[in-house]
């Protein structure tokens, strides 16, 4: 028998169908929302260029360009890490309690699986349910291997799985402006993150 709070998320999800009401953004997980419209061409820089396309936990098939005109803080991760993600994931949640009101209602977490075998939409579905992760600002994505890999290498993550199916890797949180440039980043585990809401509570403030 399922967990009850997977069966929750999951009739949550199904109910928000990735067709919310335009504008709407109260317990519409960030994948099923309306693009926000931008005028402005993206630098060099963005990471809104790459053209590969991603699954959410939700079901909803969409290109990291769906993200823009939001500040998103990104993690690579794996849903069977039986260290380092936990203690990553805690840290975003930690981020998340930290923004002032007005900031968290403009940001987004993004967890990006680097185990997509394993890491189906179902799975991560599971995984949203384990760490209460908040239906209306964090999106779970999975994607082909070479997709997640050419992230990775723009986000500086560097990660190799071993025998035993553990991935060795980076444990680093990124954000994104806007228009996907990284802004700042925060690498290893279990620190201070009083620069890094400083980081977001000003790349959000900006026009």
């Amino acid at each position: 028998m399922k967990p009850i709070p997977f069966l929750i998320t999951a009739m949550i999800l199904a109910m928000a169908g990735c067709s919310p009401n335009p504008g709407s953004t109260t317990g519409v997980p960030p994948c099923c929302r309306p693009a926000l419209p931008s005028s402005r061409p993206l630098t060099d820089r963005s990471i809104y260029h790459l053209e590969s396309v991603w699954t959410s936990d939700a079901g909803k098939t969409l290109p990291l360009s769906h993200f823009r005109g939001r500040t998103q803080v990104v993690a690579l991760f794996f849903t069977h890490c039986e260290f380092a993600c936990p203690i990553l994931v805690n840290d975003l949640q930690r981020i998340e309690a930290a923004l002032p009101a007005e900031a968290r209602e403009k940001v987004d977490f993004l967890l990006v699986s680097i185990d997509p075998t394993r890491d189906t939409p179902k799975r991560l579905r599971e995984f949203r349910a384990e760490k209460s992760l908040g239906l209306q600002h964090w999106t779970l994505l999975t994607g082909a291997e070479d997709d997640v890999r050419e992230l990775a290498a723009l986000l500086g993550v560097n990660y190799q799985r071993d025998a035993r199916g553990q991935y060795a890797h980076s444990n680093l949180i990124t954000v994104l402006g806007p228009d996907g440039e990284v802004v700042s980043q925060l690498k290893g585990l279990n620190q201070s993150i009083d620069e890094l809401v400083r980081q977001i509570v000003t790349t959000h403030s900006q026009p």
